[in-house]
């Protein structure tokens, strides 16, 4: 009997078993915070595990896409992000940035710091009027280091297939923990700040002025301007296999490690608890998904308490956060949280990087 070794290239759309891909929600089917406009700041906003890291004069639109995407490749969502305000004169240490982060104990199969370091590719389809070179950073964040990659959009409004290979860090090691690993860093409008370096095509300290320094667009400078991503993959090798589809509700289950939302906008009764006297009762809620840390829980809309007793304003606050769910106490009588009013009441549980 004999065997045969598995060549990367030849059999890369034969060889597809196990999980390849390192990103979640690459094709961005999963949206459960919604739509958002006018955003600025560092924020996650659009759909699961996108982060907006924006420092201009101007705001941005990010939504999820559902009209005109890749069907014929099995996209049937992307991530689209719209100028809503323009900065076509950016100061010097002006940005906007597009980050994903992975936690460091997800990228342990890498062996950074060792000499068998292992080379990622990373592949995706984008679509921009906005035609030139991008940068498109592998970093570690932390330790703080970088290396360097870029793409060309050709044409414009059209779907365009991209890969980057990215060498492996011999020199440092990803810390094995839940924070943060490695991160893509997307790279739309920078001031001179970022543009004075070289990329680099070795791994180093992370350098500001390096990180944009291959990128000849500012996405910024126009209202009519966008950005559509979709297919997103990152995997261990130096060939770009076929896109990795997941379920949706396996997709939803990856990303509710990061968010979570509890509960559904309308009246009704959402979760139930006992009162331990006429001024104090407490619930407990169970989240559906394990979180990456203990997470921020936020109540949302208006609320109100009943069962035993009349109904009370649902002031309340949370005392107790576990990775797995909390308690919350809340003042009057009752046993009961509901819903008073129709629109936006629920519960988040924020435990993103």
């Amino acid at each position: 009997m004999t065997s045969k070794a598995f060549d990367n290239a030849t059999d890369a759309n034969r060889q597809q078993g196990g999980r390849r891909n390192l990103i979640i929600n690459g094709d961005y089917k999963i949206n459960q915070r919604g739509n958002a406009t006018g955003v600025t700041g560092a924020v996650y906003r659009g759909p699961d595990r996108t982060l907006i890291v924006e420092s201009s004069d101007g705001s941005l639109d990010v939504a999820q896409n559902t009209s005109g995407v890749l069907a014929d490749t099995g996209h049937g969502q992307s991530l689209k992000i719209d100028v809503n305000t323009a900065d076509a004169s950016l100061a010097s240490n002006q940005y906007f940035f597009l980050w994903y982060l992975i936690e460091g104990q997800d990228c342990q199969q890498l062996q950074y710091g060792t000499a068998n370091a292992k080379p990622v590719t990373l592949s995706f389809w984008i679509k921009s009027n906005k035609t030139g070179t991008y940068n498109l950073n592998l970093r570690s964040y932390d330790p703080n280091r970088m290396l360097g990659g870029s793409y060309t959009i050709d044409s414009a409004d059209t779907w365009e297939y991209k890969t980057i290979t990215y060498i492996g860090d011999t020199n440092t090691a990803l810390p094995n923990d839940n924070g943060a690993g490695l991160l893509l860093d997307w790279v739309f409008a920078v001031g001179t700040d970022f543009t004075s370096g070289t990329s680099p095509t070795a791994w180093e300290a992370r350098t500001n002025a390096d990180r944009g320094a291959d990128t000849t667009v500012n996405l910024l400078d126009n209202t009519a301007n966008y950005v559509e991503i979709t297919g997103v993959q990152l995997e261990v090798g130096t060939v770009a296999t076929p896109f990795e589809h997941r379920s949706y509700g396996e997709e939803l289950a990856l990303c509710q490690r990061y968010y979570e939302i509890i509960g559904l906008a309308g009246s009704g009764d959402i979760v139930i608890g006992g009162y331990a006297n006429n001024t104090t009762h407490y619930v407990t809620f169970q989240f559906k998904t394990e979180k990456r840390a203990s997470p921020t829980v936020t109540k949302n809309g208006t609320w109100s308490t009943g069962g035993t007793g009349a109904s009370q304003p649902g002031v309340f606050t949370v005392s107790k956060i576990l990775f797995r769910g909390g308690m919350s106490n809340a003042t009057g009588p009752g046993n009961v949280y509901a819903q008073n009013d129709n629109t936006g009441c629920n519960f988040t549980a924020d435990a993103e990087l």
